[in-house]
């Protein structure tokens, strides 16, 4: 039987070592309870397409993901993640902040303890959720470039982000 040549066998370890790096990355997104890689139900909606045309190649420094499933990217091999098409959410008493004109809601029910800062749009429709990784501490410059990405879908004259002293008592 006749030995690989030697560039077979660099061949056959480069593409073993890829694998033994890609399989846990993989194996950590797709297990990670808050991570929800499924298109979102109106990920086809024509909103959802015009924001995928302005995905920047980095958010907070980090490179654009290949990811194939509509209304959905990542960046920072899933740091960031950003989901558009889902249903904006109700009236809320989570925390909610605007930046660079979206408001952001922070989920704090599905970010304890999941590994990742859960947000959704507020006052949009559709509406967009983001993931950022717990270990990404500069979540404004975060929220700074996925506000720019998120804009074009304009937002309700009446929905906006309030804080508790601007709240109306029901």
């Amino acid at each position: 039987m006749r030995r690989p040549s030697r560039r077979a066998r660099i061949a056959i370890g480069t593409a073993l070592g890829a694998v033994a790096v890609a399989v846990p990355l993989v194996a950590r997104e797709v297990s990670s309870p808050a991570l929800d890689l499924r298109p979102a139900a109106r990920a086809a909606d024509p909103a959802c397409a015009r924001i995928a045309d302005r995905y920047p190649d980095r958010v907070a420094g980090e490179s654009r993901d290949p990811v194939s499933v509509t209304g959905v990217t990542s960046w920072g091999n899933g740091g960031v993640v950003l989901r558009c098409g889902l249903e904006p959410p109700d009236e809320t008493v989570d925390p909610c902040v605007e930046v660079d004109g979206v408001d952001w809601v922070f989920r704090e029910d599905r970010s304890t303890g999941s590994g990742y800062r859960v947000l959704i749009t507020y006052g949009r429709d559709p509406a967009v959720q983001a993931f950022v990784d717990d270990r990404i501490t500069a979540i404004d410059g975060v929220l700074v470039d996925l506000s720019d990405v998120v804009r074009p879908i304009g937002r309700a004259p009446d929905d906006a982000c309030v804080s508790t002293a601007d709240a109306t008592p029901r």
